[in-house]
């Protein structure tokens, strides 16, 4: 009993945390208070620990070197003996062996890069063609130049069917409108059958079409273009008026059949139109087809083609500074307001008159005269000189007429 009580007041005496009254041994007893006021005086034990066991991770420098190979290498004398470093040779193998280990791991590294770049490159290409091929693809019909659309027409269209009232107007019978009355008049036949339709497709170099009992030539005559000096109080007129610009051509239609022999004549109109009271440059043809010299007739003819067209305007009367800026502003014209490209004074040969060049590209019906009445002045006389960029020959006199080459008509087309 005494041996357990000194062993409980040494425990007690040695751990601080039991000298509380509320503490509780492990062995499930309280120690009542007087116990604990006993061994508060008790001896105290010396009580020492041994040093920790050094950890088998920790070493000394000694034991953490490379254990030491021993090489066995001839001296200088011949006699093998014992090296603590391999020989120069196999050093520089071993340098050389790591060397080729770097390259060769460099060049997969680089062929990877490569490969990956030419994948991206061949991707990128393959969506750069694919959009080039969408933007590339036509929407619509094919567009083909000029070259290739007019020896299609002279080469491979004519040789095609074409309705029947288009063929008529080719051939000279008449106006593309009146053939067709002709047509409902039952006054054409085909191939013997009266044909009352104008969209029927004829060959007229296999067909047989006759008009009124006449039969139309198997040939249609060749295109023609001319360039006409107006002169004034003639119309711009397809009919057989006396004073109309195609009556013109009556002296030159007539030796027809000694000009081109076989070949029906062509039936004339002109390109645009002129007041009767214009002089100057008019076109006349017999080619109609839309697709030729139908968009060239309606450069020329329509205000919205915006070929320029030069006029030289006389006036009655001096021309001050005010005038040539109210005709450079402009004037309405059925509603759309048109200015002129270009307003400018000639050099004067008559004090009493004044000359104008006034360029204009909307070509509506009294343009010029309309813009020189809004300034106040009168129009003595009008002039059209140049179309594009074909002028006016200065030694074509009034009345006479020239046919044009390619290259004038190429001219008509452009500006300057």
């Amino acid at each position: 009993m005494a041996l357990a009580n000194a062993a409980t007041a040494a425990a007690v005496s040695f751990h601080p945390l039991l000298s509380r009254p509320s503490c509780v041994l492990r062995i499930g007893r309280r120690l009542p208070p007087l116990l604990l006021r006993a061994t508060s005086s008790a001896p105290d034990f010396n009580i020492t620990f041994a040093e920790p066991a050094p950890s088998k991770k920790a070493s000394s420098p000694a034991t953490s070197a490379q254990p030491l190979v021993p090489w066995i290498v001839r001296g200088e004398d011949g006699k093998p003996r014992l090296s603590t470093s391999p020989p120069p040779e196999v050093l520089q193998a071993i340098a050389l062996a790591e060397a080729e280990a770097k390259k060769a791991a460099r060049k997969e590294s680089l062929k990877g890069q490569k490969g990956a770049v030419a994948a991206a490159t061949a991707a990128a290409s393959s969506a750069s063609v694919k959009a080039k091929e969408r933007k590339a693809a036509p929407a619509g019909p094919p567009k083909f130049s000029k070259a290739a659309r007019r020896f299609y027409n002279e080469n491979i269209k004519e040789t095609e069917p074409q309705r029947l009232a288009k063929v008529l107007a080719a051939a000279g019978v008449a106006s593309r409108r009146t053939s067709e009355e002709l047509i409902f008049q039952g006054k054409v036949t085909v191939n013997g059958s009266v044909c009352t339709s104008p969209q029927t497709k004829v060959d007229i170099a296999k067909d047989s079409i006759y008009v009124n009992g006449n039969r139309i030539s198997k040939k249609l005559p060749p295109k023609l273009y001319f360039a006409v000096n107006k002169p004034k109080g003639y119309i711009c007129s397809c009919g057989e008026e006396s004073k109309s610009v195609v009556s013109l051509f009556s002296d030159y239609l007539k030796g027809w059949n000694k000009i081109q022999p076989g070949l029906p004549k062509p039936r004339l109109f002109t390109v645009g139109r002129l007041d009767v009271a214009t002089t100057g440059l008019i076109i006349v043809t017999n080619d109609g087809n839309l697709i030729t010299l139908g968009e060239f007739a309606q450069k020329l003819a329509h205000p919205s083609s915006n070929v320029k067209k030069e006029y030289v305007v006389t006036i009655d009367g001096a021309v001050h500074k005010k005038h040539l800026i109210a005709i450079s502003e402009g004037t309405k014209i059925d509603g759309v307001m048109c200015v002129p490209d270009l307003v400018e004074p000639l050099a004067e040969t008559d004090t009493r008159k004044t000359r104008l060049k006034i360029v204009v590209h909307e070509g509506r019906n009294h343009e010029v005269r309309e813009l020189v009445q809004n300034a106040g002045l009168k129009v003595y006389a009008l002039k059209r000189v140049r179309v594009g960029r074909f002028r006016l020959p200065a030694d074509l006199g009034i009345g006479k007429f020239v046919e044009l080459k390619q290259a004038d008509i190429k001219a008509l087309e452009g500006n300057n």
